[in-house]
């Protein structure tokens, strides 16, 4: 393999960087939360995401009485920034600082800018939460491994992105949730979805029926832990059709996985693949053919030819 290829699909061992990524997920939740705390609901939790920047990951604006503020992870400089439309800014590095540390850092700087923002304290989605300005256990900052985990993040947005543009019903943005600290793309078939039952450990049942009030099938990148430790693709259909979990689908790498209840496509098999985006693309086109064909979608509706930079999608 190249060296520029295995720079572009770099190695992330779930072990080497596990208490950076739980320090990281928590302070994404922060900034999420700050996000939360400011913007109008939007179906499916869409309001509360995080972005792919070329620096990292970002709240998009944010509203501000007549103005906007954003705040963005910089994975390059390692660094927090909270930008505003007056011009105005603050940045602090992310090592060295524990979830309390970060959290009272965030609030006093946002302080600073003239924007008063209270927050949940408590973590979502994650097991033992603990306060985040009590939180002094995760520490952790490995800057290597949170560039490794940056630049997945780069070629998974980029490949969601293309897999976006094959769709032409209902599908969200591809971004970031912080509760569950996954990237991800969702395509709707247009239909109601029976009412989700909850039970979404750490995780509002309110929260979780919106989010499921359609038919989806789901896909998205995970950096790991708890069934599934070591980073990987997936893909979901919700409500999980008939005969869906028991489909062939690509690449032969590609798995179901009882425990989670959805396909699973370990992130090493796209690494050393002799094409990464065409096994990642394999991935999620399978998965979710099988979800439609299980499901009975209307595809002819629905579909279109993937995206061409500059060609104008032809129009029957």
């Amino acid at each position: 393999m190249s060296k520029t290829l295995q720079t572009a699909w770099p190695e992330l061992p779930t072990a080497a960087w596990r208490e950076t990524c739980a320090t990281l997920h928590l302070f994404t939740q922060i900034i999420g939360k700050v996000r939360l705390s400011r913007t109008p609901w939007l179906n499916h939790s869409w309001h509360v995401t995080l972005y792919v920047t070329a620096r990292g990951l970002s709240t998009s604006p944010i509203p501000d009485g007549a103005g906007i503020f954003e705040l963005e992870l910089d994975f390059v400089d390692h660094a927090l920034r909270i930008s505003t439309s007056e011009g105005d800014a603050r940045t602090f590095a992310l090592a060295g600082h524990s979830v309390a540390s970060f959290y009272a850092k965030t609030l006093a700087a946002l302080a600073e800018l003239g924007i008063d923002v209270k927050i949940d304290e408590m973590p979502n989605e994650v097991p033992n939460p603990v306060r985040f300005s009590q939180d002094t256990g995760h520490a952790s900052y490995d800057a290597d491994a949170v560039h490794r985990f940056f630049q997945i993040l780069i070629n998974a947005d980029r490949v969601f992105k293309l897999f976006r543009t094959g769709f032409l019903g209902k599908a969200s943005p591809v971004h970031f949730f912080w509760g569950s600290f996954d990237l991800a793309v969702t395509r709707f078939s247009g239909r109601s979805a029976p009412r989700h039952p909850g039970g979404v450990p750490y995780l509002s049942d309110a929260v979780a029926i919106e989010a499921y009030s359609h038919e989806v099938s789901s896909a998205g990148f995970w950096p790991g832990g708890g069934a599934i430790d070591y980073p990987a693709f997936y893909s979901y259909a919700y409500p999980e059709p008939a005969g869906f979990r028991t489909t062939r689908v690509k690449p032969d790498a590609a798995l179901f996985s009882e425990a989670l209840g959805e396909f699973v496509l370990p992130y090493d098999a796209v690494r050393i693949s002799e094409h990464p985006d065409g096994a990642l693309l394999d991935f999620l086109q399978s998965t979710y053919e099988a979800a439609a064909d299980a499901a009975k979608w209307d595809r002819a509706a629905l579909e279109c030819s993937l995206g061409e930079p500059a060609v104008v999608r032809e129009i029957s």
